[in-house]
């Protein structure tokens, strides 16, 4: 069997008669000395064995390489989204026309209910890591609806807090804004780690999931006629 030769002078590969091993010789082609290997002395490194259980009758193995599904950009979560956005603003605008009266709570407490799990799913279609795995089927469904109905809980959060510290009438006359930041900023805390929760999401795309949703709804507010949030009074 001919055996690879690499002149450590010139580089040059050739191949000699397994005669010639471990002998010295000139180079052909720069005339340096060569140093013939032998065989018997190569390392050879074999592929690790396989577990007992791995393999088949056939000694073939049976352990499949986990592959990774790639998720991409779905043009028509855009379009449903966009649509939804566009529902919403004039469902909130036709509310905001009337007059619900004591009715209004209960309206804006259906509102927010209802756009917890449609925002969380969109939010999470759009802010989720490709490479670390996607939650898919019924799975992110009922992870959305869990992660939108803390969502919605966390505005009656907001009321029954402000409330208890503050009391109803400073809520009606306005509060300040270090009332309002540090009411939000625990509020915050609390939504982006609902996200964390539902998602596995990273604290920073946790913040902004929980942002979108409170950014929807405040907008929405405002659609209605109504301050952007309870307890805000804009001079």
């Amino acid at each position: 069997m001919p055996i690879q030769v690499i002149c450590p002078g010139c580089h040059t590969r050739f191949n000699v008669g397994d005669q010639h091993a471990g002998k010295s010789g000139a180079c052909p082609k720069c005339k340096g000395p060569i140093q013939i290997p032998n065989p018997a002395d190569e390392v050879v490194i074999h592929a690790p064995e396989l577990e007992p259980g791995t393999v088949d009758s056939k000694g073939r193995s049976i352990l499949k390489p986990i592959r990774r599904k790639e998720t991409k950009f779905n043009a028509s979560i855009l379009a449903i989204v966009i649509g939804l956005i566009i529902l919403s603003v004039a469902v909130a605008w036709l509310v905001g026309k009337s007059d619900l009266g004591d009715a209004q709570v209960w309206v804006l407490a259906g509102g927010a209910i209802l756009l917890g799990p449609l925002v969380s799913y969109a939010g999470y279609s759009f802010l989720r890591d490709d490479e670390l795995g996607v939650y898919q089927g019924s799975d992110v469904l009922i992870r959305s609806v869990c992660c939108g109905l803390v969502y919605a809980l966390l505005w009656g959060v907001y009321l029954f807090i402000s409330n208890q510290l503050f009391g109803n009438e400073a809520i009606e006359a306005g509060l300040n804004a270090v009332q309002i930041g540090g009411l939000g900023a625990f509020l915050l805390g609390v939504g982006a780690f609902a996200a964390f929760v539902s998602f596995d999401l990273d604290p920073t795309s946790g913040f902004f999931h929980y942002a979108l949703y409170v950014i929807v709804t405040v907008g929405l507010r405002f659609v209605m006629g109504l301050s952007f949030l309870p307890g805000l009074v804009l001079s």
